[in-house]
């Protein structure tokens, strides 16, 4: 199949452009005539030979949340959907989206619902803004819908900085620690080596120690690099494997210090999704599936799909929620009384800020945690080098 690119014109000289996959010109010409049109223009999209980096056309939270936020935007103005899309789909900043944007304001001009085309895309939308937008159509408040799906994005992307933000400096502190560590014992380490060795002292067993790893990294400082990279490749597939994403998953909610933030994490995207959901129509059966999509952990993943189960089965949601460990015994209580007073949406959405706040802090925590702790073993790495210089040094001296 090949992509091309169209205009067309009807009789009333009302024009029409997008973008059509057909196996040749004449499945285009035909559809277009088909649509009460006929062709302007017909040209197959050439695709680049050049290199794209597909990492720079992700589309993200902040991505999503600004879609959102312009969509709702236009559509309280009175601006019907199709020319929110054709609007979109010039100003949007991210590219990506941009081109998705343009595919499915052919599908809407061709009568299909906006969340069917944005299903089709659903590599790039999450699950749970095309459940918002086809309970939108349904109710006929998409706007709301629309609204509603912003602010969650923003909430979220808020979240996801503060993480990425309190992770840089250590991220930073270890790279440059194991940069100095790797070129103090490559190239300052060896210099001693001769030096000592010429005065035939005696070396103590921390400087034996430094000096034979010091030997080593210079003689194998290619091999080891290459290790190390063949080392990321594996780990790169690894977690992309059933078992390896099970592994990780399990890791990032046991692993000390980090494991209980990751748990904030969850609880926050658990109650605040389920609670958009619940308030736009959607029934607790059919929204968990969705809340377990956007949780990214496996484990907490097939968790929620348990308890739904139990839910279908008639045990209610609190009850199962009290009995997995992922989950604070706080939060079955919270639903328990949303359960019991009719107002389980308006429960979860306070649960959902009183969580934001609480992963916050964790994430405050964790740092000042994570920082002193490097900043120790940096210390003790660097104290040990030094001093297995100076203890040599100080015999040779003496011994003058």
């Amino acid at each position: 199949m090949k992509n091309y690119k169209y205009r067309a014109m009807k009789n009333d000289g009302t024009k029409i452009e997008g973008k059509f996959e057909g196996s040749s010109k004449d499945d285009v010409i035909n559809m277009i005539t088909s649509s009460g049109y006929y062709p302007l223009k017909v040209e197959e999209i050439v695709e680049s030979k050049a290199i794209e980096f597909k990492f720079f056309e992700k589309i993200t939270i902040k991505d999503l949340a600004i879609f959102c936020r312009q969509f709702y935007t236009m559509l309280d103005a009175g601006v019907t959907i199709t020319n929110c899309i054709n609007i979109l789909s010039k100003e949007i900043p991210n590219k990506k989206l941009r081109e998705i944007l343009s595919t499915i304001e052919d599908d809407v001009k061709k009568g299909e619902l906006l969340s069917e085309s944005m299903a089709k895309h659903s590599k790039h939308f999450p699950q749970l803004l095309i459940s918002m937008v086809e309970s939108g159509e349904v109710s006929g408040n998409i706007d709301e819908m629309m609204l509603r799906m912003s602010v969650h994005f923003e909430k979220e992307n808020k979240i996801n900085n503060k993480v990425k933000s309190a992770m840089t400096y250590p991220a930073i502190l270890s790279i440059v620690a194991v940069v100095a560590v790797t070129f103090i014992m490559t190239f300052v380490m060896p210099t001693f080596v001769e030096m000592f060795e010429g005065e035939g002292i005696t070396l103590p067993l921390i400087t034996r120690i430094m000096l034979g790893t010091s030997k080593f990294l210079s003689n194998n400082l290619i091999i080891i690099m290459l290790a190390i990279v063949i080392m990321i490749i594996l780990f790169n597939i690894y977690k992309k494997s059933p078992s390896g994403i099970v592994t990780i998953s399990n890791l990032k909610l046991r692993f000390p210090i980090i494991g209980n933030l990751n748990k904030k994490i969850i609880v926050s995207r658990f109650t605040r999704t389920l609670s958009t959901l619940l308030a736009s129509g959607v029934s607790l059966v059919q929204a968990l599936p969705t809340v377990a999509g956007v949780l990214e952990n496996k484990v907490a993943e097939d968790a929620i799909l348990k308890i739904r189960e139990r839910v279908v089965r008639g045990d209610g949601l609190s009850t199962p929620i009290r009995e997995n460990d992922i989950f604070p015994k706080m939060l079955s209580s919270m639903i328990k009384i949303g359960e019991e007073s009719g107002s389980l949406d308006d429960i979860l959405n306070k649960t959902a800020d009183f969580y934001d706040d609480e992963v916050e802090q964790a994430i405050q925590t964790t740092t000042s945690l994570i920082e002193p702790l490097l900043i120790v073993i940096m210390g003790v790495v660097i104290g040990g080098i030094v001093i297995s210089i100076m203890l040599p040094m100080f015999d040779m001296y003496t011994q003058m």
